[in-house]
């Protein structure tokens, strides 16, 4: 009788590439999600959980729980702070407030601690044990295939160590490969020093094939399994049950490990491409994440400037928050890393915001007190007779009351009511004690409706030759050498009269500078403070030959010769140019007023 072959390992060929098809479990759980908690409660109840069965527990968990309560923890404290600060209190002020529930987590986390430690310490210790009884079986292993006598009186005694050899398990990871090389050597001497019967050997052949057959059949299932983390983990079961089990007849071995290597490929491949799609979709996710941080961050608080314009941003924030909830999870590096980024840009936001409605709310009160006073010194000129002078200055209270900035919503219509009240029951005193003006002023009224008249004829001429403007200036001469109108046509006038000699000047093509004169020109009257009007403009005629004198100096310092220096040249000359057009408009305004007041 041969003997025969049983258990004949794999080739090292073999192993290496079966080695090289099958990842770490480390690797394999890298990317690994896990239901969100929303409160420190859900956290601490995990972990006790967690701690029942601390010696199973998954590390990475642990952490991502742990940073789950810091952050919600912050939360808090910044909802405290904020609530602080609206309250009236001082930010520096602020004392954050310890959590109650911190001790019992950190308790539990140490309790988790504790026992992994010392799970790990035993793991440790057992697979050093395991690594001396491994190494004590291979020294038996050894003595048998060095051993003169023969093989076949051996066989049990070889068959029970490598029934002793498949029960241990975990050995330290960094001696796996040597080991299982010098257990692959020595069964290979000894099934070479094995001469067992034919018969023998085919049914033990046999039976390894249909093991391996069965192990072939499962691993290929796999390929369909939905779970693709699942499948992973059944076919590293199947590669250690593949190499338990013995070798097979010469002439099937190749095929055998070939069908089972191309099962676990295509296994590797799901669970290979599984996470680079993870991958592309977290990369995905992080880049819309980085938009909506980049759109935040980009708001122009110095635009914002009413409360509409906050409460429109407001909404665009709240928009970008919902659509933040609808993605995904960023790689995992990133993740808190993007989200902190995005929530310290909202909370920018949102303390900008509170600082504005503090500040306009500051203000607005100012202004009321403002308005409050304007109030006061209207009432106490609207019993007033000194009709003009009152007048002039009732009116400069109004522009100033334009000036005045906003007042809380309640005040507003009280409080311009009773400022516009005065100013009214003043001008119509001033009305009835002026009755006997009404003639006069409906007079100007009806002179000035025909000047208009008069004008919104020319203004239909198609045909401008060089005497529309003479005929312009006759007309708007004698427009301000007309007298009062009555005060509620005034404005209605002065509008129609300036709409249709603007008209006449694009008309005309009548110069900018003339335009502009003509136009002021039509809007003085003797019932304006004219000597203040002109002092004004002496003032800024003075103003402007400054500013010419300065450019003009200037350009001495300058070299033009140089590409920068002449463009910078060009735009002083430019600008003195301008200059010099204001101040010929400015001047003939000064004469203009001076020909209005001697007329």
């Amino acid at each position: 009788m041969e003997v025969n072959e049983t258990n004949r390992p794999l080739t090292e060929e073999q192993t290496n590439a079966a080695e090289t098809l099958v990842p770490t479990v480390e690797q394999s759980t890298e990317n690994v999600k896990y239901e969100p908690k929303h409160t420190k409660e859900e956290v601490i109840q995990r972990l006790k959980e967690i701690n029942e069965n601390a010696c199973e527990a998954d590390k990475q968990e642990i952490d991502l729980l742990k940073q789950t309560f810091y952050k919600l923890h912050k939360s808090e404290q910044e909802v405290n702070r904020k609530t602080f600060i609206e309250a009236g209190g001082d930010a520096n002020s602020f004392i954050p407030q310890s959590d109650p529930l911190e001790p019992e987590l950190k308790s539990i986390l140490s309790e988790i601690k504790e026992k992994r430690n010392s799970m790990i310490a035993a793991i440790e210790k057992e697979k050093e044990e395991n690594l001396q009884k491994k190494l004590d079986i291979l020294e038996k292993m050894k003595s048998i295939t060095e051993s003169s006598e023969d093989a076949g009186k051996n066989y049990s005694e070889f068959k029970s160590l490598q029934q002793e050899w498949n029960e241990i398990k975990l050995i330290p990871a960094n001696k796996v490969n040597e080991i299982w090389k010098t257990y692959q050597l020595y069964n290979e001497k000894f099934y070479d020093m094995l001469k067992l019967n034919n018969e023998f050997r085919e049914y033990d052949f046999k039976k390894n094939l249909e093991l391996k057959t069965h192990i072939c059949e499962a691993a290929e299932k796999l390929a369909d399994e939905p779970d693709v983390i699942s499948a992973f983990h059944q076919l590293q079961k199947l590669h250690q049950e593949f190499r338990e089990i013995g070798p097979v007849a010469k002439e099937m071995r190749e095929s055998i490990w070939n069908r089972f290597k191309a099962a676990s490929t295509a296994v590797n491949r799901r669970h290979q491409k599984h996470f680079e799609d993870l991958k592309e979709q977290e990369q995905n996710n992080l880049d819309q994440k980085t938009v909506i941080c980049e759109i935040a961050e980009a708001m122009e608080y110095d635009k914002f400037t009413t409360f509409t314009d906050w409460e429109d941003k407001t909404q665009e924030i709240l928009a970008l928050q919902a659509k933040w909830k609808t993605i995904g999870y960023a790689p995992q590096k990133m993740n808190l890393k993007i989200f902190e980024r995005f929530r310290a840009a909202c909370d920018e936001f949102f303390k900008r915001k509170a600082e504005f409605f503090k500040t306009a709310k500051e203000n607005m009160a100012l202004n009321l007190e403002k308005k409050k006073e304007l109030c006061e010194k209207a009432e106490a000129l609207k019993d007033s007779t000194a009709w003009k002078e009152t007048a002039e200055i009732l009116a400069k209270l109004q522009k100033e009351w334009k000036t005045v900035g906003p007042v809380p919503k309640k005040y507003s219509d009280a409080v311009w009511k009773r400022f516009i009240g005065a100013c009214d029951y003043f001008f119509e005193q001033k009305a009835k004690a002026t009755s006997s003006q009404r003639s006069e002023e409906l007079e100007n009224l009806s002179k000035k409706e025909a000047i208009i008249k008069q004008v919104a004829e020319l203004e239909k001429s198609e045909v401008y030759d060089e005497t529309i403007g003479e005929k312009l200036k006759s007309i708007i001469a004698e427009w301000n050498s007309i007298g009062f109108v009555p005060f509620k046509e005034k404005d209605r006038l002065y509008k129609e009269f300036r709409n249709l000699v603007n008209s006449i000047f694009d008309k005309a093509n009548i110069s900018a500078t003339e335009k502009k004169l003509n136009s002021y020109k039509s809007g003085l009257s003797k019932e304006a403070n004219l000597y203040k009007e002109r002092e004004k403009l002496v003032r800024i005629y003075e103003r402007i030959k400054n500013e010419i004198k300065t450019y003009e100096n200037n350009l001495g310092f300058l070299n033009s010769s140089s590409k920068k220096g002449n463009s910078l040249v060009n735009d002083i000359a430019r600008k003195i140019e301008k200059l010099k057009n204001d101040l010929n408009l400015t001047l003939k305004k000064i004469e203009a007023i001076d020909e209005t007041m001697n007329n």
